[in-house]
């Protein structure tokens, strides 16, 4: 039995957890420690969403629904869908709900790829499609942005396209982006869509950030190449949900048809009481985020100045509650070194840049998902630190 430890899956070989969780550990018991580093709203959920839940658990929703989710909901959700971001999909059968959009993206993912595919990611990029996209066998192809400014371009995708060819499955979008916070104008988003519809592949498209879109509204590719797109949203962001789980997959009828095994195994289906609380949140609750946006937008504008004056080279997000700098050329270069130091120093804690890929080493993420107290103290001791660097 000694031996039993070595018989897992060779795939998780080269899994590990995210350093986004790992870093957050490591530096959660230094005594007094700011933490700007996971991507969580510091919101409460909305009144009339927890009334739901409390409801729901008083009338004994305690039992499966069927494994697409409640009809309620999905009607729900089509109807919040189509008035946010006029795309159209049928509540019987073209959405799926989900735990969270991390179980949407593995069910997705899972669902499309074979060993051997390949899969192409703008970088930098959220760290969550990776590990899944190498237990499947397949292989993630990074598209670097950094040149710039973040944003991913057709001449981008052609070029990954002509490299790879035919083993390319699928390519990830994430906007507005984790961890950089910019996102695409309608233009863009045509423009991106135009070259995609050249290609026959899957495109998976998360966005659920998306009601955190500061400037103009969010525009989903799935208003362009609906054929192509599983398109993946959740109410964590949006109603300051994340412990509810709550998510969903919009695509055509076939496709649902099949990543709805793939979800059923995986959790049968998402909790009822979520469901049911989350009918309130895409109803009553549909403009909930706007009062989160606009706290965002001063918290946002507050980091961008300061880390601008303390030598930080920062492209300003227009969505989700972020900020991706380049760390100060006379500082430590190695994002996880600097991290470490500066909390170890000064007691804030940020997010290294190499968690997000090898094209982001040399930047830092910081989430302003946090009250302006903190976010004013921080600043503080980020202040202290860089002068004391530049001093040495």
């Amino acid at each position: 039995m000694k031996n039993l430890a070595k018989k897992f899956n060779p795939r998780l070989d080269q899994i590990e957890v995210s350093v986004i969780r790992k870093f957050d550990e490591q530096v959660t018991n230094i005594e007094g420690i700011i933490k700007l580093t996971l991507g969580e709203p510091d919101f409460n959920t909305p009144e009339h969403v927890k009334e739901e839940g409390r409801q729901a658990i008083k009338d004994n929703f305690s039992h499966y629904t069927g494994m697409k989710g409640l009809e309620e909901l999905r009607y729900a959700a089509s109807q919040f869908f189509e008035k946010k971001y006029h795309i159209s999909y049928k509540p019987d059968s073209e959405i799926l709900v989900t735990i969270g959009a991390t179980e949407a993206i593995s069910a997705s993912l899972l669902s499309v790829l074979e060993a051997g595919d390949k899969v192409l990611l703008p970088a930098p990029i959220y760290p969550g499609y990776e590990p899944v996209i190498q237990l499947a066998g397949a292989e993630p192809v990074y598209m670097d942005t950094t040149p710039n400014d973040f944003i991913l371009t057709p001449a981008m995708i052609a070029a990954a396209m002509a490299e790879h060819g035919e083993k390319v499955k699928a390519i990830i979008l994430n906007y507005p982006s984790n961890p950089t916070g910019v996102t695409y104008t309608r233009a863009e988003v045509k423009a991106i869509a135009t070259e995609l519809k050249k290609y026959e592949l899957f495109v998976i498209s998360d966005e659920v950030y998306s009601e955190l879109t500061y400037a103009g509204t969010h525009v989903s590719i799935a208003e362009f190449i609906p054929e192509q797109t599983i398109l993946i949203n959740g109410l964590s962001k949006s109603h300051a949900m994340t412990g509810w789980r709550l998510g969903f997959i919009l695509s055509n009828e076939a496709f649902i048809k099949e990543i709805v095994k793939v979800h059923q195994y995986l959790v049968t289906a998402a909790s009822t009481n979520s469901q049911k609380a989350a009918i309130s949140a895409l109803t009553e609750g549909i403009n909930d985020a706007q009062v989160m946006k606009k706290e965002y937008i001063i918290r946002r504008d507050f980091v961008y100045k300061e880390m601008k004056e303390l030598g930080f080279k920062v492209a300003k997000p227009n969505g989700a509650f972020y900020i991706f700098a380049k760390i100060p050329a006379n500082c430590i270069q190695d994002s996880m070194a600097f991290c470490v130091d500066l909390a170890e120093k000064k007691a804030l804690a940020i997010i290294p840049g190499i968690a997000f890929g090898k094209e982001a080493e040399g930047y830092v993420r910081i989430s302003y998902a946090a009250s302006m107290e903190n976010l004013e103290q921080a600043m503080t001791r980020l202040r202290s630190y860089i002068e004391q660097t530049a001093s040495i």
